[in-house]
């Protein structure tokens, strides 16, 4: 039988192009294929690097197609790479089935370690890094987002998302309005000429969006849920003082849940256990 090729995974720079490893590059030079999300902007890292090997585009839109195309030149012996425009392959970006399809047919992959832009976000955010959950782009259906937001509201890890610049502020509203104010540190072109860090608060980013310069990529580390401090007398009081203002009790739920952090469904609970 036949040796079959290696599938590499190779993570690449997301900004300063001197963020690649020596393995990487060797690698690069010596498959006999590489397949790059988007070809006009990988050739400027290979030329960079003086990597000569041939590309073909590989992306979320011709994922399907190109699978097939590499896996016949796999089983005949040829190692293939995959790179994507930044960062590492499968986080947030195509590769997943070309994976999948490899791992099917007994192929051997190798994932290099390397660039990702959300670990350098979380340990300069100061939150905590020890237990985190990555959660990248938020859904684009209201239902699926609502869903994914309801169930992390409680989670007490540090809270990992991705975010284009034109979704950033409607973003932050989503989050401030699922899980309370927290504290928050939002990283802007990370490795880039103009890296901004911005920490703060969900609720002062929200009230104060000007303070970001919506232009380029994105990290949000969120503080995970604390432990409740607050007790049911407490939370009944609040409910109580805005049913008096002339509330209804839909708006006063709302309110308290978003000035508290706290789950919606244990503020509900206690509303209807008000007297009338």
């Amino acid at each position: 039988m036949s040796k079959t090729g290696i599938l590499f995974i190779v993570p690449t720079p997301i900004g300063n192009l001197a963020d690649i490893t020596f393995r990487a590059i060797d690698i690069l030079k010596k498959v006999s294929l590489i397949g790059a999300e988007d070809t006009r902007n990988s050739k400027k890292l290979l030329k960079h690097y003086d990597i000569n090997t041939p590309m073909i585009s590989y992306h979320k839109f011709n994922e399907r197609k190109r699978v097939d195309q590499l896996l016949d030149r796999l089983q005949n012996g040829e190692d293939i790479a995959i790179i994507s425009d930044a960062g590492t392959p499968g986080i947030s970006d195509p590769s997943s089935i070309i994976i999948k399809e490899t791992i099917n047919c007994g192929i051997k992959i190798e994932v290099l370690p390397g660039a990702t832009a959300f670990i350098p976000a979380l340990v300069a955010s100061g939150l905590n890094c020890e237990r985190f959950q990555f959660i990248g782009f938020l859904p684009e259906k209201n239902k699926t987002r609502e869903i994914l937001l309801e169930n992390i509201k409680s989670n007490e890890n540090t809270l990992i998302f991705y975010e284009a610049p034109h979704k950033l502020h409607k973003s932050l509203k989503y989050l401030f309005g699922y899980l309370g104010d927290r504290k928050i540190s939002i990283v802007r072109e990370i490795s880039k000429i103009y890296e901004n860090h911005y920490r703060t608060t969900l609720k002062d980013i929200v009230k104060n969006p000007e303070q970001i310069i919506a232009k380029g990529e994105f990290v949000i580390i969120v503080e995970g849920s604390q432990k409740s401090i607050i007790t049911d007398s407490e939370l009944s009081d609040k409910l109580i003082k805005l049913l008096k203002k002339g509330e209804t009790k839909k708006t006063a739920i709302k309110s308290v849940t978003n000035e508290t952090g706290e789950q919606k469904n244990r503020i509900y609970q206690l509303a209807l256990e008000l007297h009338e």
